[in-house]
């Protein structure tokens, strides 16, 4: 089998970690921004005391989905690029392991920027301020987790990927 044909029956690793990218930014948008209202975009600097500050965080909100949405988007085009090609071998344990790794990924990056570096909000406002750093230490800890989980299932299903081109041959 020559280098170039190996590589297109190859997952494509980018369009998982894009897809969980955007799906992970979705899941922190609309469960802990809207339904749990646990924070808002800038809501540790703006906290939602006024009309104002309401409409501010609303619109942050509105751009940080359009950025998921975009990730989403992108990870959908490198899928279907992909699978247009015949005789693929592709693992699942690929395509959950980029899924875990892309939303780990972003737990790790917005947990650690938004939360701790900037404090433009937490996880959970709700509760004393005392307690938001358990709740951010908490999210934390789920994104290298599932960045671990996904880094180790992403090893096993290239193992598996080669196993199976290697049969077909």
């Amino acid at each position: 089998m020559e280098a170039a044909e190996a590589r297109e029956r190859v997952f494509p690793l980018s369009a998982g970690i894009l897809f969980r990218l955007g799906l992970g930014g979705f899941f922190d948008g609309i469960v802990l921004h809207q339904v749990l209202q646990w924070h808002h975009m800038l809501s540790s600097w703006y906290p939602i005391d006024t009309i104002a500050n309401l409409e501010l965080n609303t619109r942050w909100d509105g751009i940080f989905h359009s950025a998921t949405y975009v990730f989403v988007v992108l990870g959908l085009f490198l899928l279907w690029r992909t699978a247009h090609r015949a005789h693929l071998y592709w693992s699942n344990k690929l395509l959950i392991g980029s899924l875990l790794i892309g939303w780990g990924l972003f737990n790790l990056v917005e947990g650690v920027i938004d939360h701790e570096i900037l404090g433009v909000h937490h996880v959970n406002e709700s509760l004393p301020r005392t307690q938001w750093i358990y709740w951010d230490i908490g999210f934390l800890l789920w994104g290298g987790a599932m960045l671990a989980a996904g880094l180790g299932l992403v090893q096993v299903g290239r193992a598996e990927e080669a196993a199976m081109a290697r049969a077909s041959v």
